[in-house]
């Protein structure tokens, strides 16, 4: 695996660290100063006059802070270096750090200085690690709350303090940084929840250890060096039957918008045949912007379609339970992918919760979920804000719970596994919190699966994609603000076409 690809959780960072320390002649304290030094006079090297303020913490994570300070001024930039704390208390390494800051000149100041006139040309965040379990106590919260406030560019060592690594939650205070570097391995946390937000750009350090090779991780981001998934190459002797039929069934009266939205996502994903089938009865029988995709009766679906994706505006009427209870009821291993209302009547159903969960024992691999936070709670019967807490275990337990596949959306959306693995995606941005992107997704899934991509690289490639086709549009200056849920498609069919063109050329070089 890669290492910039791979994750680790606080407790297997610590098992990494013991077998990383002996490798070479410097300490991993001592290494990751040197490449925050490379990375702060990189950052700063048009504001080389203004001082560098650096406020370090009473762990490791301080240590580090004090290599950084002492390699700056060895490179003639001027230090502050803030630090409260008990010396005598400090680890070996970090005790180290300090000495060699003094005796280079260094001194540090005991409580947070204003800023200098000419102002900070950068402030670095070396207080708290990854083994922060806890809110951040006086006076460091102050000294955050004061940081975060600077006109300046703000760069957190290993991972901003206040955030926790394994979760991606922020605690009552956060650094917000402008610029994360962190060191040996990512953190889950850094990527999923309020990561991103917390960390701004991030970058990784490997420190010269290759992590994966010193222990495998238990999970890796999902970008696109790991997704190994893509729609066979399309032959010139081949028909639309080739393709897969994808049925969408959904569109109760008032959310017809949600059906033809996953449905039109995947006619452009590439299923070679499209059924909606409506609940509202006074559907039109056309789409008027896609008229290739062709509408059904919702229970003549099970004969005619390779994949159902179920949800996308199916509402809550007795009709949607009977289908819903019938379909999940197939004795034939059918993929299904299940979504928005779909998910809520199983969750508010103990009966459907069993059949969903039976399935997915009796056809592994062939039920997809794809909730967001709300619906995973109503799932797992608990609150909103415990998933939040913990994204990566909420995913888990519902996978676990119905043997199936689940994306649980959101920021640094999680990918769980039957069999336990997880990944985090790495794409996406704030334009898909809009109407409508949800329904998208589920469309772009099924189009993959009928084209006979895997469950799992199907459910990984479309998430990929519709964060990348987020992106695009934003580089396009068609979102964040005003994005509409109908161009993501356009725009993830345009990124796939390029990808395979890409392949096809390869191959024939």
């Amino acid at each position: 695996m890669n290492p910039q690809t791979a994750l680790y959780t606080v407790e297997e960072l610590r098992h990494l660290e013991e077998r990383a320390a002996p490798l070479s002649g410097a300490s991993l304290m001592e290494r990751a100063g040197r490449a925050a030094v490379d990375f702060a006079l990189a950052l700063t090297a048009h504001d080389a006059q203004r001082p560098i303020l650096i406020a370090c913490g009473p762990g490791n994570n301080g240590g580090d802070g004090f290599v950084l300070a002492r390699l700056l001024k060895e490179a003639g930039r001027q230090v502050t270096v803030a630090f409260h704390g008990d010396v005598a208390r400090l680890s070996e390494d970090a005790r180290a750090a300090y000495s060699a800051w003094w005796q280079a000149g260094g001194r540090e100041v005991a409580m947070l200085p204003t800023m200098p006139a000419e102002g900070w040309a950068l402030a670095v965040d070396a207080l708290f690690g990854i083994g922060l379990a806890r809110d951040i106590a006086e006076p460091w919260g102050s000294w955050i709350a004061r940081m975060n406030a600077l006109p300046c560019p703000r760069l957190a060592l290993d991972i901003p303090s206040g955030l926790f690594a394994d979760t991606g939650c922020a605690s009552a205070t956060t650094f917000r940084a402008t610029h994360t570097l962190t060191f040996l391995a990512h953190k889950p946390g850094c990527h999923t929840a309020d990561g991103p937000d917390c960390c701004g750009q991030l970058q990784l350090a490997t420190l010269d250890v290759n992590a994966p090779a010193l222990l495998a991780p238990g999970a890796q981001l999902i970008c696109r060096d790991t997704l190994t998934a893509a729609p066979p190459a399309r032959r010139a002797n081949s028909h639309k039957g080739d393709y897969g039929t994808v049925a969408v069934l959904g569109g109760a009266r008032g959310m017809l918008g949600a059906l033809w939205l996953a449905a039109r996502a995947a006619l452009l994903l590439g299923s070679g045949r499209v059924l909606a089938a409506p609940l509202d009865a006074n559907a039109p029988a056309i789409d008027p912007l896609y008229p290739e995709i062709m509408t059904r009766a919702p229970d003549t679906l099970p004969d005619i379609a390779s994949v159902l994706a179920i949800g996308p505006g199916l509402g809550q009427s007795e009709e949607a339970v009977n289908l819903l209870t019938r379909l999940l009821s197939l004795e034939q291993p059918l993929p299904l992918v299940l979504d928005a209302d779909a998910l809520n009547l199983i969750a508010a159903d103990a009966s459907l919760v069993l059949c969903l969960a039976a399935r997915g024992a009796i056809h592994r691999g062939h039920c997809l979920i794809t909730p967001h936070p709300a619906e995973a709670a109503r799932l797992l019967e608990c609150d909103t804000a415990a998933v939040q807490r913990d994204r990566i275990g909420a995913a888990r337990k519902l996978a676990q719970k119905f043997r199936a596949y689940v994306l649980l959306k959101g920021c640094g959306s999680i990918l769980a596994h039957p069999d336990g693995r997880w990944q985090i995606h790495t794409s996406g941005n704030a334009g898909l919190a809009t109407a409508g992107s949800g329904d998208v997704l589920p469309g772009m899934i099924a189009a993959l699966l009928a084209q006979g991509v895997p469950p799992e690289g199907a459910l990984a490639l479309a998430a990929h994609l519709h964060g990348l086709a987020a992106e695009s549009l934003c580089q396009q200056h068609d979102g964040p603000v005003g994005l509409n849920a109908g161009a993501l498609a356009r725009a993830a069919r345009r990124i796939l076409n390029h990808w395979l063109a890409g392949a096809e050329n390869g191959a024939q070089a």
